[in-house]
This record gives structure tokens, sequence and C-alpha cells, in this order.
């Protein structure tokens, strides 16, 4: 496969599981409209991307997009010592025709807040209406795209050019697919408490693997005899939600959250509201999520070396995951 074709891939995939679902074309008619209303100035300093897909947390990196791709080194966190370590296995006799990252570098860092948006439309499936859900949101944005600000945003892109290495990262539309794997499992699952629920996951070869390397899902609010109530899966939308998202889940009737990871300011509140929180673990998510878009790579006849966290399984030669 080419760069492009891969990234075109990601993209799809991110498209056909992204829970906004048809409401993605008004996403995209609402940008294009922005964009028409830009200078010609304003539209200079435009990414163009953004009128094709809402994923600004995912892009090539670097390197000429019709690159064959072969073997891919992946990770979830690929910065300039993976890139380097990418460079010596080249020199050691591995051809390592691409660099692959779950987290974003470079651009997809500097805009990581702009996808934070479908937070709102998970709210809503919940029963958070949606102008709250937006409301509470759009101050937890402006706070992420501060943060950004003042990062090093370049550091590892500037490393894979010099060394003439493709690099490019998959964060929302892997997000995407793990969160639809996690709501199909969990919809479909018989259980009661929160120990029935962690045994869910658990079955899950990234979580049990992760279980082992003492990672895998963990209760951080509540005990494993408290009963789930309605269940609430936090896997996509670029990184943490806003504080008042508890006390809105917690009126909209959900009893337990799962996610990758929570700060304890957060937990605090969920446990305020009355939330238990299993944490399904942070490496173990992402690698579920990245194992079924490599998944995909892997049948089109790419090799996959896994490293930098990636706990790599293939189910290439089972069913649909999705």
């Amino acid at each position: 496969m080419k760069l492009v074709d891969i990234y075109k891939l990601a993209v799809d995939l991110g498209k056909r599981y992204d829970i906004r679902g048809n409401d993605l074309s008004r996403f995209l008619q609402e940008e294009l409209e922005r964009f028409d209303r830009l200078t010609e100035a304003e539209k200079e300093h435009y990414d163009l991307q953004k009128l094709e897909h809402p994923y600004s947390d995912t892009r090539i990196l670097s390197g000429d997009p019709s690159t064959e791709v072969h073997t891919i080194l992946c990770g979830i966190d690929m910065e300039t010592p993976e890139i380097l370590l990418a460079d010596r296995l080249n020199q050691k006799g591995h051809k390592i025709d691409m660099v692959l990252a779950h987290h974003p570098e470079g651009i997809a860092a500097a805009a990581l807040y702009e996808v934070m948006r479908v937070q709102a439309d998970m709210l809503e499936k919940m029963g958070v209406p949606i102008n709250v859900g937006e409301g509470i949101m759009a101050s937890r944005i402006s706070e992420v795209k501060r943060r950004y600000l003042p990062m090093n945003h370049q550091r590892a892109v500037d490393a894979a050019r010099l060394l003439d290495i493709p690099f490019m990262c998959v964060h929302s539309p892997a997000d995407n697919l793990v969160q639809k794997f996690l709501d199909n499992i969990v919809t479909n699952a018989e259980f009661s408490t929160l120990e029935d629920l962690l045994k869910v996951l658990r079955s899950i070869p990234e979580y049990h693997q992760a279980q082992q390397l003492k990672a895998g899902p963990k209760i951080i609010v509540g005990n494993g005899s408290n009963r789930t109530g309605k269940v609430f899966i936090k896997m996509t939308g670029g990184t943490a939600g806003a504080e008042k998202a508890y006390e809105k889940l917690a009126l909209a009737g959900v009893g337990t959250i799962i996610c990758m990871h929570m700060s304890d300011k957060h937990r605090t509140l969920a446990k305020e509201n009355n939330l238990n929180v299993i944490i399904s673990g942070h490496m173990a998510s992402d690698s579920l999520g990245m194992n079924l878009f490599l998944d995909e790579l892997e049948k089109n006849g790419i090799s996959i070396i896994p490293c930098s966290g990636l706990i790599r399984v293939s189910r290439v030669k089972d069913h649909d995951p999705h």
C-alpha cells in the first residue's frame, strides 16, 4: 500500500465507526461554510483536509504520500527515540518503510482540541441534552487548546524528516474503532456488578495481557459488588472531557463509566455524583483500537513491528470484530 492509501483507509474507518453517523455530513457542510466565509489571507493558512474529515489529530506528518509501504514500526507514543529506533533497525537490516504513531504529533497534536466536539454527541446518546453537552464542552475545548499552544509539536516530526522516514499518526479513527468494539461487547454481555464487568473486559486479549503487566482494567470508584446500572463508555473524543459532565451523566441515569484514564480531580467528581468508574487501561485500550486498524493493513500484506506500548493482537484469521 502507498502511504496515502493507509491514511485514506484510516479516515474511511474513522468515518464508518464514528458515533455521529449521518450527522458527519452536516458537520462537514458546516466546515465548508466556515471556510467559504474566510478571507483569502485566512484561507492561505487553512488546513484543507478539514473539509474531507473531522479527524485533525490524524495526519501524514512527513514523507512522500506515494511511498510504497511494506513494513511499519508502530507504537502508541512514537517520538524522537522511536524515530531513532526505526533508523537503527534499518541499519541492522530491517527495512522499516514507515513509522506509525497512535498519539498525535506535529500539526495533529497542535489541533487535537478540534476533535473534542464529538464528546457532546457522546453525552447526548447517554441522555444529556445536546445543548448542555455543547455548553459544558466549550470551556474544556478552550482549555485543551491553550494547554497545547506552547508545546514542541514538531520535535519528532523534524527527526523523521531529517532521517527521511515517513511518519504518520492515527488517533481518533482508532479510538472510534475501540469505542464501537467495546460498545458491542458490553451491549451483548451479561453482567450485573462491577466485578462482572471487569471479567468481561479482561476476557479481551489486550486487556488480559495488560492485566499480566499490572496495567489492566481496575475499579477506581465503587467496589466489585456494586451494580453497574447504565454504562457510559468513553474511548474517543481526543482527551478527557469536562468536569461538569459527571453531574449531567448522573442526572441522565448513568451508573458506571468505563474510560481509558481519569485524573484524581475527575475521579473525585465522579465519586461525589455516585458514579462507579472502571479504568480500562490506557495502553491496552489504545492498543485495541490500533489493532483493529492494523488488522486491515495486515490483510493488505503489510508487516507490523510493534513497540512503544503497543500490545499487538491480530484478529485477521478470526471473524470480523466489528
